[in-house]
């Protein structure tokens, strides 16, 4: 916030001016560590002011890299021994993006009334997940928030670098695809029929080839508007039937047997899940507490029902060896170790071990399979081109062959 103050010093001077501070009892405070009398101080609006406190009434969430760099800066601050209230007020002064903005003073303001920290989070449920609330909880019950911020932030950072990878190395045949789709519309749409409308002039016989992609072609020219309004609407109608909890899990539940990819997907939720679960049951958050924070933040449905049993057993007395058994989605090695964790008494240390296999392998099983990828994906639009090469080319050659006869 901008605040304008008077002010009158040591040689009874008055002094005007404006600064920021998060507060108007914080600016206060740093006025009179000056030395100086307060005559007035008001805040400052300026728009931007009146945008932030727009936003700080409506529903806020930080992308995941600002999630990150939020708790690592908490972090490294509270290690260093500032409270809370204080590393709130450097990361507001610091940081002027609207949404961070409003999240760090709703967060602050929350603290100041007499909440605690994880209560302030609570009022953001789409950037803090439940796993994050549980752990700072965890950090203010023990004492040992800063230890606690550090290790979420490394986890964080984890996930990012882990999600990266796995979508670098898929976009390039992504790109290819949605390319050629692009090129084949324009050219079906625009270029090929005043191409193809030459032949109408001759009467010779086309081949069924050169007929397919005249009737396509000429249904494109037609109809492109109808074409676009129809792929953008179907794309929204999916999106929305998605949304839906039976057709989601019935679509996971296709994925997970996707060959190649399949596997791709399955690892990549036990990634998530057994880290999440290490860093749970390390910080000290009751095992059936944990269980029920990866059910809820788990992003496959059929995961989420699986954890969501293993739970129900456990909480019945089952060790968690044996409920994981029951269910069929999780690998032989996850359920081994688990066990073998579980009767050693290290059963976090087993799951991060778990959740670095798991993210080797995947990483493993996604260059594998962009291996595979990008040559099927040449081969197949080297298969395109030469489909309209030939239906294109092919009548141009028969016409010029009858000329050569009828001479």
């Amino acid at each position: 916030m901008l605040f304008e103050y008077t002010v009158s010093d040591k040689s009874r001077r008055i002094n005007k001016g404006t600064f920021e501070a998060s507060t108007k009892e914080e600016a206060i405070r740093l006025l009179k560590d000056k030395g100086y009398l307060i005559v007035s101080i008001q805040e400052k609006h300026t728009v931007g002011d009146y945008y932030y406190q727009y936003l700080a009434k409506t529903k806020l969430k930080l992308s995941f890299g600002q999630l990150v760099d939020f708790t690592r800066q908490l972090g490294i601050m509270i290690n260093a021994g500032l409270s809370i209230v204080d590393a709130l007020s450097i990361i507001i002064r610091q940081n002027r993006d609207p949404r961070y903005h409003g999240i760090a003073v709703r967060i602050q303001d929350r603290i100041k009334s007499g909440g605690s920290f994880s209560d302030g989070l609570k009022e953001f449920p789409d950037t803090f997940q439940n796993f994050y609330i549980a752990l700072i909880r965890a950090g203010e019950s023990s004492g040992k928030l800063d230890d606690v911020l550090m290790r979420l932030a490394e986890n964080l950072e984890k996930s990012r670098e882990f999600r990266g990878k796995v979508v670098n190395a898929l976009i390039y045949p992504i790109i290819v695809v949605l390319g050629m789709m692009v090129v084949g519309f324009v050219l079906m749409t625009f270029v090929l029929p005043q191409l193809l409308d030459l032949y109408n002039n001759f009467n010779i016989d086309l081949p069924l080839s050169t007929q397919i992609i005249i009737a396509i072609s000429h249904f494109s020219q037609q109809y492109w508007p109808f074409i676009i309004i129809a792929t953008i609407g179907g794309a929204i109608y999916a999106r929305i039937l998605i949304k839906r909890e039976k057709v989601r899990k019935h679509i996971d539940g296709l994925t997970l047997r996707i060959p190649v990819f399949g596997k791709i997907i399955q690892q990549s939720v036990l990634v998530e899940s057994t880290r999440t679960l290490s860093i749970l049951l390390s910080s000290g958050v009751p095992l059936l507490e944990a269980l029920s924070i990866v059910t809820n933040t788990s992003d496959n449905l059929v995961y989420q029902a699986a954890f969501g049993n293993v739970q129900k057993n456990v909480e019945r007395g089952v060790s968690l060896g044996d409920a994981l058994t029951d269910e069929n989605v999780f690998p032989d090695i996850f359920v081994q170790m688990t066990s073998v964790g579980e009767k050693t008494g290290q059963l976090d240390d087993t799951l991060m071990r778990l959740s670095r296999y798991f993210q080797m392998e995947t990483e493993l099983a996604v260059k594998a399979a962009t291996t595979l990828i990008e040559p099927l994906v040449l081969v197949v639009l080297g298969i395109g081109v030469g489909f309209l090469v030939v239906s294109v080319l092919t009548p141009i050659y028969n016409l010029t062959s009858s000329f050569g006869v009828a001479r």
